[in-house]
């Protein structure tokens, strides 16, 4: 005798059978996609401490974006701020200083004796202001590697008396280091204070090609200047030394004035 049940199930066999025939292509579609899902988790989720999940505002009204995971790798910081200045700090060659007496005059006066006096008058108008100067001699062994906000060899011309050619300054800069703002400054200061002069076409290989500028560190601005000369700029570099150390003294203001 034939069971009644055994033909439902029968009859529900073959019609799964024919549901899964007609949509079989759906059936795939679906586990495609949720193994497709389960790929992408398990992809993107964090695999360290190092993932940072970072859920931000999309725009303004308020609606989000979905949280996602992403590396940071690790990097410098770097500075986009200028850097606050340090101390400041001038160094004054007084010219021919412990070395040689320079050029002389018939009467005795020396070219270091002028270049002294006149760096002694800016040191301490310098240090008045509260910036540390140092007074240097002309091979002073702290010139090697010598660092400074501003460095200024201070020299004197010859005793001889020709007339305009020998009457007025003259500034060279340093070809190591780009001296130029401190150069115009201290000309400008200097001309303006003294009323001398301006010898361009005199400056000599000994002033371009100053020993010093080679000696003291890179990046240091550096200039030599002849104040006049001893013979008929006397009375204005020697007798009245603070004329041409004002006009110095505001020339390394102005430059400081423009860091």
């Amino acid at each position: 005798m034939q069971s009644p049940y055994g033909n439902v199930w029968s009859s529900s066999a073959t019609a799964w059978l024919r549901f899964l025939g007609r949509h079989a292509a759906l059936l795939l579609f679906l586990l495609l996609a949720f193994g497709g899902m389960i790929a992408v988790y398990w992809f993107f989720s964090p695999a360290n401490d190092k993932l940072v999940n970072a859920a931000v505002a999309a725009s303004s009204n308020g609606s989000l974006i979905a949280p996602i995971y992403k590396p940071v790798p690790d990097r410098p910081v770097l500075q986009r701020l200028p850097q606050s200045q340090g101390p400041l700090r001038i160094g004054l060659v007084s010219g021919h200083l412990d070395n040689d007496s320079g050029a002389v005059c018939p009467d005795g006066l020396t070219e270091a004796d002028v270049n002294l006096r006149i760096t002694q008058f800016i040191a301490e108008k310098l240090r008045g202001r509260g910036i540390r100067t140092d007074i240097l001699a002309e091979f002073d062994p702290q010139l090697a590697g010598y660092s400074a906000t501003a460095f200024i060899s201070i020299h004197a011309d010859s005793c001889d008396s020709l007339g305009e050619l020998t009457s007025g300054f003259k500034i060279a800069g340093s070809a190591y280091t780009d001296s130029s703002s401190l150069s115009i400054c201290v000309e400008q200061a200097y001309q303006a204070e003294t009323q001398l002069p301006y010898h361009a076409n005199t400056i000599t290989p000994d002033m371009t090609d100053y020993h010093a500028f080679r000696e003291i560190a890179p990046g240091t601005p550096a200039i030599i200047i002849e104040t006049g000369f001893m013979g008929q700029d006397r009375e204005k570099i020697y007798d009245n030394a603070e004329e041409p150390a004002n006009g110095i003294t505001n020339g390394i203001l102005c430059y400081l004035n423009g860091l």
